[in-house]
């Protein structure tokens, strides 16, 4: 029986997601022979799922403080060199039409499958080679470059490049193999948790959360000296909704979130002017003015604060009802986990890679870009610009 022959690549990319496809055409693009495989069934599953189905793709405003890393200046490289406007300028070509949300998050018109179909018709014109229900069994470093063996043979390559994300959303494949790979070739991995991720409440205020369920409203919510405003949703296992998935990235187990439910009003003097002005209203219809009727009946039900007219609401009783609802503090139980995250926290030690060109700095020709490094964006298009500028990086040198 005669072996197959090895196939051979200049560049091999682990991980056909929005990262290594990037990098794949771009890096075809200069000439070199791009092959990337994915031990999935389709490419770019998370870009399909991303922004409600719409892909959230860059942000206007795009700054190295709105990523968490242990070495916070190492993403400044990277992002200065391709930027949100290059992203753009492709999306513009390809006449895909895109809108702001809010605050500078950018989203397709149509569906998110026009950026992946972008990226793809991309990898095809640079002639990138993407091999699917690919599988990595083993991979062994020679003084040439890598030996990769897959389920589908055996692959050799000067540059290897890890864009395999990490653990978030298992169900569509998301493992921490890259990892495996960092520690591997002897970089160290910093803990992995889930970011941008929901919280779970078990103590006394998950009732309220239960009975509130499906109600958003906008908040203040602070942890660790992060602070953000944006809508928060209750849910019957806790808090989910902007605001609460952008404060999950910077809360460690058995910290404190404190909530402002009144962001831009002041609970105390409002509720003075309208005693002195609408004296036999209830405070009951004067809290669901404000918000709804479901959330006032409730949280004076929580609160233990009986319903009256506003005159014979006293200032005690003000007072209290003012701190609940600026500054609710709970300690949440954990968070959903990797199960409904949108990114993992932690990753590929940045001290040992090169925040020019994401290539490690033990390992001549291994790189390692996106997720997979310990780089992790805010909510609203920044993990995405995170990606295609940490593989155009990679691009540059494979």
């Amino acid at each position: 029986m005669i072996a197959k022959a090895d196939k051979h690549a200049d560049v091999l990319i682990i991980g056909a997601g929005a990262a290594g496809l990037f990098c794949a055409a771009q890096a075809g693009a200069r000439g070199r022979k791009a092959v990337v495989i994915d031990h999935a069934n389709r490419a770019g599953k998370k870009i399909l799922m991303s922004g409600g189905g719409r892909c959230n793709f860059t942000n206007y405003y795009i700054e190295p403080g709105r990523y968490l890393s242990q070495n916070p200046h190492f993403c400044k490289s990277a992002l200065s060199r391709y930027t949100q406007w290059d992203f753009i300028d492709m999306v513009s070509r390809h006449e895909i039409p895109f809108h702001e949300k809010k605050e500078g998050q950018l989203f397709c018109d149509n569906k998110a499958s026009d950026i992946l179909n972008m990226l793809l018709q991309e990898c095809d014109v640079s002639g990138v080679d993407i091999h699917l229900n690919t599988s990595v069994k083993a991979i062994n470093k020679n003084d040439s470059g890598f030996v990769i063996t897959t389920t589908q043979g055996q692959w050799k390559c000067q540059s290897l490049v890890v864009a395999t994300g990490g653990p978030p959303i298992p169900t569509l494949g998301a493992t921490g193999f890259g990892y495996e790979v960092a520690e591997q070739f002897g970089h160290s991995v910093l803990p992995v948790r889930a970011g941008l991720v929901p919280f779970t409440i078990t103590d006394q205020c998950s009732a309220l959360c239960k009975s509130l369920s499906g109600s958003a409203m906008p908040v203040g919510i602070e942890c660790n000296g992060q602070s953000f405003h944006d809508d928060m949703l209750f849910t019957h296992r806790g808090l989910s909704g902007p605001a609460v998935l952008q404060i999950s990235s910077y809360w460690q187990a058995g910290d404190t979130v404190t909530i402002d439910l009144m962001p831009g009003i002041d609970v105390r003097e409002t509720l003075k002017e309208e005693r002195e002005s609408r004296p036999k209203v209830h405070l009951k219809t004067w809290l669901a003015g404000l918000t709804t009727q479901k959330f006032a009946e409730h949280w004076l039900e929580a609160q233990g604060i009986k319903d009256g007219s506003l005159a014979e609401t006293s200032g005690k009783v003000t007072e209290a009802l003012a701190l609940s609802l600026h500054q609710w503090t709970l300690k949440p139980a954990g968070t959903e986990g990797y199960r409904t995250a949108e990114v993992a926290l932690g990753g590929v030690n940045t001290d040992e890679l090169s925040s020019k060109t994401m290539e490690s700095k033990l390992i001549p020709g291994l790189y390692f870009i996106g997720e997979v490094v310990d780089v992790t964006g805010h909510l609203g298009g920044f993990n995405f610009q995170w990606a295609w500028a940490s593989a155009a990086a990679a691009a540059e040198n494979v």
